[in-house]
């Protein structure tokens, strides 16, 4: 857990640069891994969405080349994808190291 008052190199708390970095899935995680040099709690975070959201970028698009039943999947990968980018947010701005299954392990590899 990130303390309210920890800074990122950013000039902003932690726990709102966490956030951020999942704000436009990979592109504000590759933004944040670029931009923060101090925090360890953003660069995971930021990290975490840059694996999680290409993810589910290559899936999507992997299942526009199934007929019907990859259009059906598609209908329901994309509330499941809003509602994890809520949680994932929501629990960035907590202050909390949420980890997901698999990728909150190699994300945590490679910021270390």
């Amino acid at each position: 857990m990130v303390t309210i008052n920890e800074k990122s190199s950013t000039g902003l708390d932690a726990n709102v640069a966490a956030a951020l970095t999942y704000l436009l899935g990979f592109l504000t995680g590759i933004l944040f891994l670029v931009l923060e040099k101090d925090s360890q709690f953003v660069r995971y975070h930021a990290m975490q969405s840059v694996m999680t959201f290409i993810g589910v970028f290559v899936v999507s698009v992997a299942l526009n080349f199934v007929p019907i039943l990859g259009f059906l999947l598609s209908l329901l990968l994309a509330p499941l994808t809003l509602i994890l980018w809520l949680v994932l947010m929501f629990k960035a701005f907590q202050g909390e190291r949420f980890k997901l299954p698999w990728v909150g392990d190699m994300a945590e590899q490679q910021v270390r």
